[in-house]
């Protein structure tokens, strides 16, 4: 088995999230920053029922690129779904907390 390499953060993160703290050339907010994900998953699953609309209707469309696509869409929604409930997870332990 082969070990995996030259993976950084900078293959998975998007580069706005791997700059150095002070480096950003624009202040972006949290709110903004889930609301891009959100449009990506949109964007990502929009873009797969396209695709397998395309391959139902016979058009000419790659089935292994339709499955791709349909898979992409489903692991950023998932992945958005687990940051969802991270949030809300984090948001109730600090509704609970007693001052």
């Amino acid at each position: 088995m082969k070990p995996i390499h030259n993976i950084s953060p900078q293959t998975i993160l998007p580069s706005h999230l791997t700059r150095p703290a002070g480096t950003s050339q624009s202040h972006e907010s949290f709110t903004n920053l889930f609301m891009e994900g959100f449009s990506r998953v949109n964007e990502m699953q929009q873009q797969a029922n396209r695709a397998v609309e395309q391959l139902q209707t016979g058009g000419e469309v790659n089935p292994s690129e339709v499955l791709i696509a349909v898979q992409k869409a489903d692991v950023e929604f998932k992945l958005m779904m687990q940051v969802r409930n991270k949030m809300l997870q984090a948001y109730q332990e600090i509704k609970d907390i007693r001052i």
